[in-house]
């Protein structure tokens, strides 16, 4: 490791211990700094592989991410309460200090799974597992990019869809289009087939092997040629959610774009298709697709293809002047 990186992984280590000391991780002013603290350090684009870091650093890794997802959890029940006390929650959604980060990652999100659309393919079933508390992305992407879909959300706690049902039951639109289904997603077979779209949040699969289960119960299960968009993370941030290899960890997937925020969008996004048919899934990832795929898959090959995937920085579809004009456009569209 070069300077950079070990000041990186001292600081890190510091902080996972300061929050292992502390008695509660729900909102406080200690929390509130120390996890501040955390994100603006490994922010920044430092070129660090955290799967080539000693163990003792590979296993404060691990447990930062428990501590990360558990904070989590508690920040989105304490601001799905809140919001919940209002006459109509949808209204007060920016009283969530995150509320702009998802306003960016789901319109980075829509716009990448646009290039992968025609004008007949547009998804009208989308399913988001993972969904938590306080629904944010399902609910952005319903109310300005997919405004005729229904969205079906899965999540293991009964309070946690309580509470995010609560939240659009007021809404006469959401409350049509939104769905909360309390199950683990590994006991959900053929009712995954019905989706276009298959959305997995970052904290669904804790660690690589939790995570690689679900991903091949999805490609299991999902209907040929239908979407999964994954969120991951890239180079520092990981030492805040798990990683997703695009190259790896997708097999019954063709993966199609991949892109590396460099900015306070702390997750990297993966797109993937279903492989149409079963003698496509036993092909290795074949590098990444930045343009739509042709309509029908190319002839099947028993050759394996060497993994090219690469890390897209340039390209950013978000222009932070002009977020809430592009969200009026997309919204008119």
């Amino acid at each position: 490791m070069g300077c950079q990186e070990e000041l990186l992984v001292e600081r890190v280590c510091e902080i996972c211990q300061k929050l292992s000391k502390l008695e509660s991780l729900k909102p406080s002013k200690d929390v509130n700094m120390l996890f501040t603290q955390l994100v603006l350090t490994c922010m920044p684009p430092i070129p660090i592989d955290v799967n080539k870091l000693p163990k003792r650093v590979q296993d404060m890794r691990s447990k930062l991410i428990k501590l990360c997802g558990e904070a989590e959890g508690l920040l989105e029940t304490h601001f799905s309460s809140l919001l919940g006390s209002f006459e109509n929650p949808l209204h007060h959604l920016n009283i969530f200090p995150y509320y702009s980060n998802y306003l960016k990652l789901s319109l980075l999100e829509f716009t990448l799974l646009s290039q992968h659309f025609t004008h007949n393919s547009i998804p009208n079933k989308i399913a988001f597992v993972g969904s938590g508390p306080l629904p944010l992305t399902s609910i952005v992407l319903a109310s300005f990019h997919f405004t005729k879909a229904t969205f079906h959300n899965y999540d293991i706690d009964p309070s946690a869809n309580s509470k995010a049902f609560c939240l659009v039951s007021s809404d006469p639109d959401l409350s049509k289009r939104m769905f909360f289904h309390t199950t683990d997603i590994m006991n959900v077979t053929s009712g995954l087939r019905e989706f276009e779209v298959v959305f997995l949040a970052a904290l669904v699969g804790m660690d690589k092997e939790e995570k690689g289960k679900v991903i091949d119960h999805l490609a299991k299960h999902m209907a040929p040629g239908a979407l999964l968009m994954l969120r991951s993370a890239h180079g520092a941030r990981a030492f805040l959610y798990p990683i997703v290899d695009p190259c790896n960890d997708l097999h019954g997937f063709e993966v199609l774009s991949v892109f590396h925020p460099s900015d306070e969008v702390i997750n990297s996004v993966i797109v993937a298709r279903k492989f149409s048919s079963p003698v496509d899934s036993s092909l290795d990832q074949g590098g990444l697709v930045t343009t739509p795929p042709s309509p029908s898959p190319p002839p099947p090959t028993m050759m394996q293809i060497p993994c090219k995937c690469c890390e897209i920085e340039a390209f950013n579809p978000i222009n932070h002047n002009h977020m809430i004009e592009e969200l009026a456009v997309e919204e008119k569209i």
